[in-house]
C-alpha cells in the first residue's frame, strides 16, 4: 500500500513540476502575401535611411518608429496627386506598388502584427481630425477608414481646447506615454492625420533584479559613466563581424524581439549606421545563430525623443509636400494645401521585466491663410499728435500713460 502511495506521489510531483514550468512557445507563423512582404521591405529601407539622416544631426540618444511614420504618411499619401504623389512614393520606397496594393498591404501587415503574439500587448491606431465645416472628399475619408481603420472627427479648430482633445486621443492610445504632442493649432490648419503605436512585452527570459548592479559604461559623447547594468546567462541568437557583436532578445513567444548591436572596440555606432543598407541588414539578421549559455549585459534605460521630420523627409526627396506647390487635391478636391509639419514622438522603457514603448506621428495639413482685417488697439501707453495736413505743422503732441476722463 505504501509502495502504491509512493508511486502516485512521484507521478503527482512530476505532473506538478511539468505543469508549473513555463513552456516557451515557438513564434507564431505569419503568412502575408508577396505585396505585403514588399511593403515590409520598403518600410524597413525607409526606416534605415531615416536612422542614417538622424545620425547626422543627433549626437545623443534617439528612437523612432518607422512603422508609425509610414502609417501616418500613407494615410496622407491617399490625398496626394501628381509630382507630390511620386515624391512620397519614392521617399517611402513604395515605387512599384499601386495605391490599392499599398493600402491593402498596410491593412494586412497591421492585422498580422496585432495577431502575432497574445503574450505581447500591441496597439496600432489612426485618426483624422479636420476643421469644422472644411470640405473633405468622401473618397479620402472612406479609403482611410477602410484600410487604416482611421477614426474620423470634425473639430472646431478655433476652440481653446482643440489641441487638448487631439492630444488626449494620442495619450489614450499610447497608455499615457506620449503627452502634449500637438503644441499649436493655427487658423490655417485644416487637418491632422495621426498614428499611435503602443508596445508592451515581457522578455521570454527575464533578468533577475538582484543581479542588476552599477557598472561602467562608455558613452561616445560623454566618456565613462555609471549605469544600472542588467545581467543574465541565457541561450539566444548571436552573431559577430568586423563591425559589431549582436544578440536577439525575444519577447513573449518570440515573434517580437530586441536586436542589440554593440560596436567592436575599434568601431563606433556611426560606423554601423553608415552601413545600414537593406542588403546589409538582411545579411546581418540572417547570420544570427543559436548561442547557448551566453553571458549577457544590457543597461536599463528609459528615453523620450521628439523630432520634427520636415528637414529629414525633405532631404529624402519629399520636399515638395512641404511647399505651396504640393498637390493634395485628393483630400479636398481643389488643392491649395500642403504639409505644415510632421511631428514624431517616442517613449521607451527597458528594464528587467521587459520593454514598454510608444510612438506617435502627427501630419499637420495647412492652407494659405485668408487675409484678416488689420486691427489697432490703443490698449497701452501711446504717443499722439495733432497736425495740419497741408503744412505738416504739429499743433499738439503728447504721451498718454494714464488716460483719465472725468
Amino acid at each position: 500500500m505504501k509502495t502504491k502511495f509512493a508511486f502516485y506521489s512521484i507521478i503527482l510531483s512530476i505532473f506538478f513540476v511539468v505543469s508549473c514550468k513555463e513552456i516557451i512557445e515557438e513564434p507564431k507563423p505569419i503568412n502575408i502575401d508577396l505585396k505585403s512582404k514588399q511593403l515590409v521591405e520598403a518600410d524597413n529601407a525607409f526606416g534605415l535611411e531615416l536612422v542614417q539622416q538622424l545620425n547626422k544631426v543627433e549626437s545623443g540618444n534617439f528612437t523612432i518608429s518607422p512603422l508609425s511614420i509610414s502609417l501616418a504618411l500613407a494615410m496622407t499619401y491617399n490625398g496626394a496627386k501628381g509630382e507630390t504623389k511620386t515624391a512620397m512614393e519614392e521617399t517611402l520606397k513604395l515605387a512599384g506598388l499601386t495605391t490599392d496594393e499599398i493600402n491593402q498591404s498596410y491593412q494586412s501587415l497591421v492585422k498580422a502584427l496585432l495577431e502575432a503574439d497574445d503574450k505581447v500587448t500591441l496597439g496600432v491606431a489612426q485618426s483624422i481630425w479636420y476643421r469644422e465645416g472644411y470640405n473633405v472628399l468622401d473618397n479620402f475619408i472612406s479609403i482611410n477608414q477602410k484600410y487604416f481603420d482611421a477614426e474620423v472627427n470634425e473639430l472646431d479648430f478655433g476652440r481653446d481646447d482643440a489641441k487638448d482633445i487631439m492630444n488626449g486621443w494620442i495619450e489614450d492610445h499610447t497608455n499615457q506615454k506620449i503627452k502634449d504632442m500637438i503644441t499649436r493649432v493655427d487658423p490655417s490648419h485644416v487637418m491632422f492625420l495621426i498614428n499611435a503605436i503602443y508596445f508592451n512585452g515581457d522578455w521570454q527570459t527575464m533578468f533577475d533584479k538582484s543581479e542588476t548592479r552599477k557598472m561602467n559604461f562608455f558613452s561616445e559623447s560623454k566618456g565613462n559613466i555609471d549605469v544600472d547594468m542588467m545581467m543574465k546567462e541565457d541561450s539566444v541568437l548571436y552573431t559577430s563581424n568586423d563591425l559589431f557583436k549582436a544578440i536577439e532578445l525575444p519577447y513573449g513567444r518570440g515573434n517580437f524581439n530586441m536586436l542589440v548591436l554593440r560596436p567592436n572596440n575599434d568601431k563606433t555606432c556611426s560606423d554601423i549606421i553608415e552601413n545600414l543598407t537593406p542588403e546589409n541588414w538582411k545579411t546581418w539578421t540572417e547570420s544570427l545563430q543559436p548561442q547557448t549559455e551566453l553571458d549577457i549585459w544590457l543597461p536599463k534605460f528609459k528615453d523620450e525623443y521628439k523630432i520634427k521630420l520636415n528637414d529629414i523627409l525633405s532631404a529624402l526627396g519629399m520636399d515638395i509636400a512641404f511647399t505651396q506647390s504640393a498637390d493634395f487635391s485628393g483630400i479636398n478636391g481643389t488643392g491649395g494645401i500642403w504639409i505644415d509639419y510632421v511631428q514624431h514622438n517616442t517613449f521607451i522603457d527597458v528594464n528587467e521585466a521587459g520593454t514598454e514603448a510608444a510612438a506617435a506621428t502627427v501630419v499637420a495639413i495647412k492652407e494659405l491663410s485668408m487675409p484678416q482685417n488689420p486691427v489697432f488697439h490703443a490698449d497701452r501707453s501711446f504717443i499722439y499728435a495733432i497736425t495740419e495736413k497741408e503744412t505738416g505743422a504739429i499743433l499738439f503732441i503728447g504721451k498718454i500713460d494714464e488716460p483719465n476722463y472725468e
